[in-house]
C-alpha cells in the first residue's frame, strides 16, 4: 500500500503550530529555563548509550504536543508500518524501501512481492563474511600467491559516501588492510591512489549497480588497464569483484559470477551501506565488526519502530527539524560532531538527507508552496569552532544546530578528550546564553567595541551524547538519521526515495562528451558555447 497523502499545511496542528509560533517566536530560552528548572529533564531522552538533550531549544512543551499532533494528522504511524513491512512507498519506482531489513536478525520475516527477502540477505551475508575472513585471513591471494594488502572501493554517491565514511569512522577497528577510495572520475584522483598501489597485492572492489555508471565504470577501466601492464587477463579475477545486478557486464570485465556480490532494487544507494556495497567495510574492519554496525542499526530501528513518538529520538528531531525549516524559515541546519573520526558524516548526512527530501513535487503530483528539504553541512569539531562559528554566533541566520559527541575516547587520552569535551559542552551553552551588554560593560571593553562584543544567544541546539564511538553506536546513529529523513518526508508529503534530480545532468554529460573529445557540436545557450569553446582552446 502506497503512503498517505496529506498536505501538512491543511492539517488542524499545522494552523495551531503557526498560531503558537507566533507567540513564542520572540522568546529567550534563557527565560524558558529560568521558569522551568526541569525543562532539561523534560526535553531529554535517555536510551541505551544515547543522551539525546533537545531542551536548548526555542520551543515549549506545547510546541512538542502540536508537533506529535501533526505527525498523527499524517498518519507517521501507518507511514511507519509501511515502511518496516515491505509496502511499496517508493511509488513513483514502484518498489519498497527496505534497507531495515538489511540488518534485521535471521529469524525476521520481511515480504517483498509475497516472498520473503530475510533468507537471501543472510545467504549474501554469510558471503560477505567467508570472503571477508578469507582475505584477513590471507588464504585468499593474488596472482603471485602474495598476501593482499590493499583494498580499492571504485563506485560513486551512495557506492562510495556510505562505505568511506564508516571505513574512516571505524579506523580505529581497522584491520592490517589499507583501504582507498575513488569515486571522482578526476583522473589526477585516480592516479594519485594508484601510485601508492601494488598490483599483486591489491584487491579491487567495482561497485555498480547496473554495472554501466560514467564515473565508476571510468574508473574500473582505466585501474584494469593499469592493471594489465603488469600481468594478464587470467589474472584479473584474483583481484577484481563486484556489487552489481548486471552479471553479464560484470562477467565481461573478467570478474568470475562466484565474485559477484547481488543488490536488490528496494534498497536506495544512499542507504545500502548495509548491503554487499559495505563489502570495503567488512574488509578493512573485519567482519564481526560489520556485522555489530548492522545490529546497532537494528536496535535504532526497534526503538524508531516501538517506541512512543514524544520519546522517540527520529521522530523528535524530525519535528523539530520541520519546526525550524517551516515556521522560523530556518534554510539549512548543522551537524558537527566533536570526534575526528566522523570527518565525513556531514558529507554522507548531505547525500541522504538532500537527494531525499530535496522535493518540489508532493506525493498527489502537485507543485509545493511549503518548504521542504533543509540544506545539511558541518565540519568536526573543534575545527569547527574556528572556520563557521563566528556565522552561527553573531550572523542574521538563525541555523539549528546538532552537536555529537562521545564520553569516552578510544585511545584513553583524557587530557585530550576532556578538553575537547569542554568546547562541546561549552559552546552549546554559549549558543543559548550569548554574551549580555551588561557582561561586555563589565569585562571592561571601550565603549566604540561593545555592540561588536554583543552575542544576542537564543540560537538551538541538539545535543547528541553517546558513551563511546564503537561499531553498534556507529549503526545507531546513522540509522537515527537514515529514520529522520524519512519522517521529514512523511510531514512534508514528498516522495523520499527517488532521486530524478540527479539524472538531467548526467543525460547532458554524454552529449557534452562527444562534443569536448570528438569535436562533435550541439547546440547550447551562449555561456555554456563559449565555455566549452575555451576549454578546447587551451587544453
Amino acid at each position: 500500500m502506497p503512503l498517505k497523502k496529506t498536505n501538512p499545511v491543511t492539517t488542524k496542528a499545522w494552523k495551531k503550530l503557526a498560531e503558537h509560533f507566533n507567540l513564542i517566536k520572540d522568546v529567550h530560552m534563557k527565560d524558558s529555563f529560568a521558569q522551568n528548572p526541569n525543562r532539561a529533564e523534560e526535553l531529554s531522552i535517555k536510551w541505551e548509550d544515547f543522551y539525546v538533550d533537545y531542551s536548548k531549544h526555542r520551543i515549549t512543551n506545547e510546541t512538542i504536543e502540536l508537533l506529535l499532533e501533526l505527525a498523527e494528522e499524517v498518519d507517521l504511524k501507518d507511514a511507519i508500518s509501511k515502511y518496516f513491512d515491505g509496502d511499496n512507498i517508493n511509488e513513483t519506482e514502484n518498489r519498497a524501501v527496505l534497507h531495515t531489513a538489511l540488518r534485521a536478525p535471521k529469524d525476521s520475516q520481511v515480504y517483498v512481492e509475497g516472498k520473503n527477502v530475510i533468507p537471501e540477505i543472510h545467504e549474501v551475508k554469510k558471503k560477505i563474511e567467508v570472503f571477508s575472513q578469507s582475505v584477513e585471513s590471507g588464504n585468499l591471494r593474488g596472482y603471485s600467491n602474495k598476501v593482499f594488502t590493499d583494498i580499492v572501493n571504485i563506485g560513486i554517491g551512495g557506492s562510495d559516501l556510505g562505505p568511506s565514511m564508516v571505513v574512516e569512522a571505524l579506523s580505529y577497528y581497522k584491520n592490517h588492510l589499507n583501504t582507498h577510495f575513488i569515486s571522482n572520475v578526476d583522473g589526477d584522483h585516480l592516479h594519485e591512489i594508484i601510485k601508492k598501489l601494488n598490483p599483486e597485492t591489491t584487491l579491487f572492489v567495482i561497485v555498480s549497480k547496473t554495472f554501466t555508471t560514467q564515473e565508476t565504470m571510468s574508473n574500473a577501466n582505466t585501474i584494469r588497464a593499469w592493471f594489465l601492464n603488469t600481468s594478464d587477463v587470467e589474472a584479473i579475477p584474483k583481484h577484481f569483484v563486484a556489487v552489481s545486478t548486471n552479471l553479464e557486464k560484470a562477467k565481461s570485465f573478467g570478474i568470475h559470477e562466484e565474485n559477484v556480490f547481488p543488490m536488490w532494487n528496494w534498497v536506495g544507494g544512499r542507504f545500502s551501506l548495509w548491503s554487499a556495497v559495505g563489502l570495503s567495510i567488512s574488509l578493512s574492519v573485519g567482519h564481526d565488526n560489520f556485522e555489530r554496525l548492522l545490529e546497532g542499526a537494528h536496535e535504532m530501528d526497534l526503538h524508531f519502530k516501538d517506541e512512543a513518538f514524544h520519546n522517540n529520538m527520529p521522530v523528535i528531531t524530525a519535528l523539530l527539524s520541520v519546526w525550524y525549516n517551516n515556521f522560523f524559515k530556518s534554510e539549512t541546519e548543522v551537524v558537527i560532531p566533536y570526534s575526528q573520526y566522523l570527518n565525513q558524516f556531514a558529507t554522507f548526512l548531505q547525500q541522504a538527507t538532500m537527494e531525499s527530501n530535496g522535493k518540489s513535487i508532493d506525493r498527489n503530483g502537485d507543485p509545493i508552496a511549503y518548504q521542504t528539504g533543509t540544506i545539511v553541512w558541518g565540519e568536526p569539531g573543534t575545527n569547527s569552532q574556528h572556520a563557521f562559528f563566528q556565522l552561527i554566533h553573531q550572523g542574521t541566520k538563525l541555523i539549528p544546530a546538532e552537536f555529537i559527541g562521545f564520553s569516552k575516547s578510544l585511545h584513553g587520552n583524557k587530557e585530550h578528550h576532556d578538553k575537547l569535551m569542554s568546547n562541546f559542552f561549552a559552546q552549546t551553552e554559549a549558543l543559548l546564553h550569548g554574551k549580555s551588554r551588561d557582561q561586555v560593560v563589565r569585562e571592561g571593553k571601550g565603549e566604540n567595541l561593545i555592540n561588536y562584543m554583543i552575542f544576542s544567544g537564543n540560537n538551538p541546539t541538539t545535543t547528541i551524547l553517546i558513551n563511546q564511538l564503537s561499531p553498534e553506536s556507529l549503526g545507531k546513529l546513522i540509522a537515527l538519521y537514515e529514520h529522520k529523513i524519512f519522517v521529514q518526508g512523511v510531514v512534508w508529503n514528498i516522495f523520499s526515495f527517488d532521486q530524478f534530480g540527479v539524472e538531467l545532468g548526467k543525460q547532458l554529460a554524454n552529449s557534452t562528451l562527444e562534443e569536448v573529445s570528438a569535436n562533435a557540436n550541439y547546440e547550447h545557450d551562449s555561456s555554456t558555447s563559449a565555455l566549452l569553446h575555451h576549454y578546447k582552446q587551451s587544453r
